[in-house]
């Protein structure tokens, strides 16, 4: 039985306040997309997460009004 981290903490920033932001990412699936406030401002983020072969997470934020 595999110990692999299947959620990621991912450090990035608020595209609204600026602020350095923590966000829980789901290692098990390969692409997607949701809304998540900003633990200091509360402005809706867009989120897209994409995680490669090895498991690694790539993350964007940007404003929902991109």
């Amino acid at each position: 039985n595999m110990n692999i981290h299947l959620q990621e903490i991912i450090e990035s920033f608020c595209p609204y306040c600026g602020e350095s932001i923590q966000l829980l990412v789901d290692c098990s699936v390969p692409h997607q997309e949701y809304i998540e406030d900003c633990q200091v401002c509360c402005r809706p983020m867009q989120i897209m997460a994409n995680v490669n072969e090895e498991g690694i997470p790539n993350v964007q934020v940007q404003s929902e009004t991109d």
